[in-house]
């Protein structure tokens, strides 16, 4: 916590929960996820725990549902990490690292790969719990109403 506290508290930061990223998560939610996760896998790999877990937190800071807003510029994979990155540098200073580390959260998704270990950290993580927020609670889902379908059955 105390990596990112100063960052959690900002409205910038809070206002994320105001938005629905996956299917059980609020934007806020999925970031502070992402942010403590790529944090362990950063410290266990010997990597820069703070930047990772700072950049975590910020990586989605972008005020506008996905599904629906479109870009001129390219896709949403593409350009809501650069919307994040501005936004990030409104609220704190970015090293090199907590810069790509943002900017290429999305690669397989974008062309560009990340060029530290802690990008791909972020990358990973990103990936594990977006499906984690968004697939998990559908099949628990799935298996309760067959569940219910064969009980009725009975």
């Amino acid at each position: 916590m105390s990596y990112v506290e100063d960052l959690i508290e900002r409205e910038e930061v809070q206002k994320l929960a105001e938005f629905k990223q996956h299917r059980t998560a609020t934007r806020l939610s999925h970031s502070i996820s992402v942010s403590y996760l790529s944090y362990r896998v950063a410290k266990r790999l010997n990597g820069n725990a703070r930047a990772t877990a700072r950049a975590g937190l910020l990586h989605d800071l972008f005020y506008y549902d996905w599904r629906d807003t479109k870009f001129d510029e390219g896709t949403h994979a593409y350009v809501h990490p650069r919307i994040a990155v501005k936004n990030a540098e409104k609220l704190t200073e970015l090293s090199d690292l907590e810069r790509d580390i943002i900017i290429k959260h999305m690669w397989l998704a974008t062309i560009a790969p990340p060029k530290y270990k802690e990008s791909y950290i972020v990358t990973f993580v990103d990936k594990y719990c977006a499906i984690h927020e968004g697939v998990v609670p559908s099949m628990r889902s799935m298996k309760k109403r067959v569940k219910q379908m064969f009980s009725y059955s009975a």
